[in-house]
């Protein structure tokens, strides 16, 4: 655990005490703090009641008296598209508002550092897509190179669950939008910029606001190395901003939509193949082809921004090679469920919105497709240039016929529910295609998450092929 530093006698208020609020109020107890819990659900504020955990409505009258902190759960709104009830109070009555992940920046270092031979460092991972895989793959690479990492974060353990990092450690976070909005203290060695789709626009107030919370883990703490993937206006910007001058290797660009050319670090996938330019020199090359953890262009980008942050990190590229070969995915995002009759089953459950689904398209030739659920802003016109691969699609939620009606030029069919679909699309699938999971929409119309929805699909799947 990470004690939270700088708190010590003071009375803080803990709202939300899910993973991540819980462990919140372990660590500020730990830091010689008095926290205060509230959370709306009775089994919540029971759970924290058993630990030993003050449980206090937050929202009564004078609930703040003597509080010098609240600290929100991530998926409580603190702006929009309106502040929570209790943050609002907050808010009126001047008390600091701060995350988990603030708390994390704050606390992580430790007298101790100044003696290790090698500083521990914080390498922070956040966009709209691939940003668990390019965490996990991080994390990976570093552990099959032989050196102490952790992953947290929106993956994995809570930042505050972690132990302390040791001499020459690394600390690998996955950042949602949610989480670097409000957090007070950003401050990682290596921030990482995968992509910007559109998502949680409600949450920010629009496409710019949600760029603006990405933006922050970058602006606020200034790392000292940046890698930005520049496929999207917002990154390129993103990338001037950080950059003071051409050949500044501060920053390192990342594409997959183009050859990457110029005096700076350059690191790009075409045609299956990542390159790395440095010093207007290639430096390294790797076929990722034959990688199977990592399949198609989307996955691509997820390798060249995973090998951008660990050659940052002082890996060599052979070394790097050999871990991405030996990455075996992670679950619900591509990931292989099953292979009969050479017809391929892959749970991209993860494929929540627009972008992430046309991604996932791409990566296969003839799909039979397993799509719908609460669908998001925005429509599905953005995906229809995806759908040339799609024999078919099986269109499951509440709300399949409408879905369906949307997928202009493609085949569909109204299955409504995940047995149905899988069934279907078992029974007309052909050598060479792929029955592949990818929703394009949220799962909360029929699951309870997008995990739930995936592993339904690989039971499904299971029980059709009779494994």
């Amino acid at each position: 655990m990470i004690p939270v530093k700088g708190v010590e006698g003071q009375k803080v208020a803990v709202l939300g005490l899910g993973r991540s609020g819980l462990v919140a109020a372990r660590a500020l107890r730990a830091g010689g703090a008095v926290p205060v819990c509230w959370d709306d659900n009775p089994a919540a504020r029971e759970a924290a009641d058993a630990e030993g955990f003050a449980v206090v409505d937050l929202a009564r009258a004078r609930a703040f008296e003597g509080v010098a902190a609240l600290i929100v759960s991530p998926g409580i709104p603190h702006l929009y598209p309106q502040p929570n009830p209790v943050v609002a109070a907050a808010l009126e009555e001047g008390i600091p508002v701060d995350n988990d992940i603030g708390l994390f920046f704050r606390s992580v270092a430790t007298q101790d550092w100044h003696n290790y031979e090698v500083e521990p460092r914080v390498v922070a991972v956040t966009g709209s897509n691939g940003k668990s895989t390019t965490s996990a793959l991080i994390h990976h690479i570093l552990v099959e190179a032989g050196r102490e990492a952790q992953l947290a974060g929106n993956i994995g353990r809570g930042v505050l669950d972690i132990d302390p990092p040791e001499d020459g450690g690394v600390v690998v976070l996955e950042l949602s939008s949610y989480q670097t909005d409000l957090a007070r203290a950003l401050t990682p060695d290596v921030a990482v910029f995968t992509n910007l789709s559109p998502d949680h626009l409600d949450r920010h107030a629009g496409l710019g606001g949600y760029f603006a919370a990405k933006r922050r883990l970058f602006a606020e703490g200034g790392p000292d190395r940046a890698v930005i993937g520049v496929d999207e206006a917002e990154g390129l910007y993103l990338a001037n901003q950080l950059g003071e001058a051409p050949g500044d290797d501060r920053v390192i660009r990342v594409s997959v939509g183009r050859k990457l050319t110029g005096a700076g670090w350059l690191v790009y996938a075409r045609k299956g193949f990542l390159t790395e330019w440095r010093k207007a020199k290639q430096v390294g090359s790797i076929d990722l082809r034959q990688i199977k953890g990592l399949p198609g262009e989307h996955n691509h980008q997820n390798a060249c921004a995973a090998y951008a942050a660990c050659r940052s990190l002082g890996l060599a590229p052979r070394v790097i090679e050999k871990a991405l070969h030996s990455f075996a995915g992670l679950p619900h995002r591509s990931q292989l469920i099953a292979e009969r009759d050479g017809v391929r089953y892959v749970n991209d459950s993860k494929a929540t919105n627009v972008d992430a689904a046309a991604k996932a398209l791409g990566a296969f030739d003839r799909i039979r497709w397993i799509c719908g659920g609460l669908e998001k802003e925005g429509g599905l016109d953005a995906l229809l240039p995806a759908t040339a691969s799609v024999a078919k699609a099986y269109v499951i939620g509440r709300e399949a016929a409408q879905f369906a009606v949307q997928l202009r030029g493609v085949e569909t069919e109204v299955c409504t529910d995940m047995a149905r679909a899988v069934e279907r699309a078992v029974a007309e699938a052909e050598p060479g295609e792929t029955v592949l999971l990818a929703p394009a929409a949220a799962s909360f119309d029929q699951y309870d998450s997008f995990e739930k929805r995936g592993d339904d699909f690989a039971a499904c799947v299971r029980a059709q092929l009779g494994a």
